[in-house]
């Protein structure tokens, strides 16, 4: 969801500058911010505290990240082919999950005003889901094996990860997309490109990488 379907990583970005700050440090750069995409709050948290020398908790940054971010989140909007796209995969019929890393709560207030695009999909999973363990989130698949249980169920079918495409911005959930089995279609923010390496080693024959989710070739990948 964040980066790929909505702005939000630029609105992580400008909140967690502020927070930087407030303790003399920062702005967050691309360089830190790509080792931060698709981890779970507190893991993020905790990479953060070290990577800047906060004299915080994890508690005390996250309290202070909803507060701030709290405000922001109202302000997203789709990015370029994301909405275009949830709306041509529902008049298909193909099943389509969104697993975030985000929280219940998080995924909610992103997304309220945006809701009628994100009732579409057929299942929504969230990363404090309890059948995710702790210390199991992005780069691990459980989030995907989750959300292709979910549909499983919903539908009464027997897709395979091999069957599944997935849509990811960072590199934890390219990784993750590719642990889970599936392939991947990457969309990196235009400012993280000079900090990922060769994508294509990362990749290893298991996605491709686009500008934007309008360059998809549907056809080319059977939707």
């Amino acid at each position: 969801m964040d980066g790929l379907l909505i702005n939000t990583e630029d609105i992580y970005t400008q909140t967690l500058s502020e927070i930087l700050a407030k303790y003399g440090k920062g702005p967050l750069t691309w360089d830190v911010k790509i080792h931060l995409q698709g981890l779970p709050g507190p893991k993020a948290g905790e990479k953060v505290i070290k990577h800047y020398d906060l004299p915080l908790t994890v508690k005390q940054y996250e309290e202070l990240n909803f507060g701030i971010q709290s405000q922001k989140w109202a302000e997203c909007i789709f990015l370029s082919g994301a909405m275009d796209l949830i709306h041509y995969l529902k008049e298909q019929n193909i099943p389509i999950a969104l697993c975030t890393s985000s929280s219940k709560v998080k995924y909610t207030q992103k997304t309220a005003h945006l809701n009628k695009s994100f009732q579409l999909f057929d299942v929504i999973v969230t990363g404090d889901d309890p059948r995710i363990p702790d210390g199991r989130g992005k780069p691990f698949p459980d989030i995907w094996q989750v959300g292709l249980q979910n549909l499983n169920a919903k539908f009464g079918s027997h897709i395979s990860p091999s069957e599944c495409l997935v849509f990811e911005d960072g590199l934890s959930g390219v990784k993750s997309g590719i642990a889970f089995g599936a392939y991947v279609i990457w969309v990196p923010h235009p400012e993280a490109h000079p900090f990922l390496g060769d994508k294509e080693s990362v990749l290893d024959g298991h996605g491709e990488v686009l500008a934007s989710l309008e360059d998809l070739d549907k056809a080319r990948l059977g939707l």
